[in-house]
């Protein structure tokens, strides 16, 4: 539980009972000093030192994060990048405006190019750090009401490869994680919401959802602390050769090769 003792980490999104908060706290039980950001400070806050409030989809709230985690830390040896997220406008592809496009983009992948820009020249002089992006099975198998969002994910997967192979050689490895259906803190909502207007109960509101992007063959959607594992396991030493990989955690829904 302590092979991460004396790593300092960043993670984006790390609140509101998310693949953020679980990846925080798995870092952290591994020994890893970790910041998390969100755009508002949660309530329950343990150490407001390793927490930075912060627009990340904006040029000025990631400059906030990177000034805060090398001030407060003096170095970075992780980063995960997990914010992310989408808006299903009705009315379909054409009915969506520039600044739907612009927004999807901000918050899904120009967030992490700019903080990979921000704390990459401090792992680079060290010689040595971790990145991991968390994408969606959307840049697989996109579906129809969230179409910026899945080229946002497609997009950030492709910048992930090519800067894997550029920073490997400097000693750093950056892969990406790329969830299906998991039930966070926001996805339980969506499922009370839905038995709620369905008058059917959550297990059945659950299965509606699953079965809308094509079932799950393990028959449940994943936990943010099993992406959490995941994550932690490619941050560690025992992953010292997994470089420019996608790891997919779906319970099998995604069928491509």
């Amino acid at each position: 539980m302590s092979e991460l003792d004396g790593r300092r980490a960043v993670v984006t999104g790390g609140t509101r009972g998310g693949i953020g908060a679980a990846v925080s706290a798995r870092l952290t039980a591994a020994g890893a000093t970790v910041i998390t950001t969100a755009r508002s400070t949660p309530a329950d806050l343990p150490d407001p030192e390793l927490f930075v409030a912060a627009d990340v989809s904006t040029p000025d709230g990631v400059a906030r994060v990177a000034r805060a985690a090398l001030d407060r830390l003096g170095g970075v040896d992780i980063v995960v990048h997990v914010v992310g997220g989408s808006r299903q406008e009705p009315g379909g592809v054409l009915a969506l405006s520039d600044h739907d496009w612009q927004h999807e983009f901000a918050v899904n992948l120009f967030s992490a190019v700019r903080l990979d820009r921000a704390l990459l020249p401090s792992m680079i002089e060290q010689g040595r750090g971790a990145i991991v992006h968390v994408t969606s099975v959307q840049r697989r198998v996109p579906l129809p009401t969230t179409v910026p969002y899945a080229a946002a994910k497609s997009a950030l997967t492709s910048y992930s490869k090519n800067l894997a192979g550029q920073m490997a050689p400097k000693g750093i490895r950056v892969n990406t994680v790329s969830p299906g259906f998991v039930e966070t803190a926001g996805a339980s909502g969506m499922v009370s919401a839905l038995a709620a207007a369905d008058g059917v109960d959550e297990d059945t509101a659950r299965r509606t959802i699953m079965d809308s992007i094509g079932g799950i063959p393990l028959g449940r959607p994943a936990r943010p602390d099993e992406v959490a594992e995941l994550v932690t396991f490619l941050v560690s030493d025992r992953a010292s050769s997994i470089v420019g990989a996608e790891h997919v955690i779906d319970g099998g829904s995604t069928r491509t090769i």
